[in-house]
């Protein structure tokens, strides 16, 4: 059974609708609580249930979890509406596209960060996508024209191995814990779990892979590259990678990619791909997510039983 329904959802994949005797359920977006380990709060994120979840009681479901970038953090309450921004679930909740997993959207704390990064003191909720009874709502172009002024390489690499500072690593307990509560209750595919995120979550997404290599059975980090010094853990599990940047990134430079690359070709690990996006930015996700060949690709990995 969980075969049947994982066909007749991956049929209907971005916008071909599978024909079925019954209706499916329809997808639901939940919000779940939890208390964080990192400051013993009530705290919330986003289950997303995708279509024919509740038609069949019985099926396994694959599962992506998804970080964030920095500008959507806050505190897991009023502000957990900010990861519908960008990502998977804006692809499936808002655009409405058939998402053939079950998604797990955590926020990060804030930490302090709204008190010295403008871009989220100022952020306008204007700007946060919200589902429409009927269609969908007009998508935030990716900028290819603007001016692109190519400045200095910077070396050595300006991160330590966790990332960004106070990113997804402070809160990694939380993030497991999250993962095995939606593989336990809620028929999460312990084999076919996925882990992606986007700049501070790309990061983060390199992070968690080393750190809980046995975990997830594919990563795809956008617009974050990994430190060198967490790939052993990597490579020994042989972890599938497709990693994603822009060309014209220029708070996420393109050459920071390559030392982890070449740290995991150097201990044997070649499942990996690194794809440039040309003429766009850091805003690469726009183009990233929305790509059905990604999630194609996801469910393609699988850890051995």
């Amino acid at each position: 059974m969980k075969y049947l329904v994982a066909f007749f959802v991956l049929t209907s994949f971005w916008g071909c609708q599978a024909q079925t005797e019954n209706k499916l359920s329809p997808p639901e977006l939940k919000r779940v609580s939890y208390v964080s380990q990192l400051d013993q709060k009530e705290r919330d994120y986003f289950l997303y249930l995708p279509e024919g979840y509740h038609s069949y009681p019985d099926s396994i479901w694959p599962v992506v979890m998804h970080l964030h970038g920095n500008g959507e953090r806050g505190n897991g309450k009023s502000d957990l509406k900010w990861t519908l921004k960008h990502g998977p679930l804006m692809e499936a909740w808002i655009q409405k596209k058939n998402f053939p997993f079950i998604l797990i959207v955590p926020q990060l704390h804030m930490m302090g960060m709204d008190t010295i990064k403008a871009y989220i003191a100022k952020r306008d909720t204007n700007t946060i996508p919200m589902r429409l009874e009927n269609g969908s709502p007009e998508r935030i172009p990716v900028d290819t024209n603007f001016r692109y002024t190519k400045g200095p390489k910077t070396t050595p690499l300006p991160y330590p191995k966790e990332g960004n500072i106070r990113g997804w690593y402070k809160v990694q307990e939380d993030l497991i814990t999250i993962v095995n509560d939606v593989q336990k209750k809620h028929r999460g595919s312990i084999n076919q779990t996925y882990l992606t995120g986007l700049s501070y979550g790309g990061f983060g997404t390199w992070y968690m892979a080393s750190t809980y290599p046995n975990k997830f059975a594919a990563i795809l980090p956008v617009c974050g590259w990994g430190h060198p010094e967490l790939m052993e853990s990597i490579k020994k599990q042989e972890l599938p990678i497709w990693c994603f940047a822009g060309e014209r990134d220029m708070i996420i430079q393109t050459q920071h990619f390559y030392p982890g690359f070449k740290r995991l070709k150097d201990l044997g690990h070649n499942n990996y791909s690194f794809t440039i996006v040309p003429k766009v930015g850091h805003d690469v996700w726009k183009v990233v997510y929305q790509n059905p060949e990604i999630y194609t690709w996801l469910l393609n990995q699988k850890l051995d039983d």
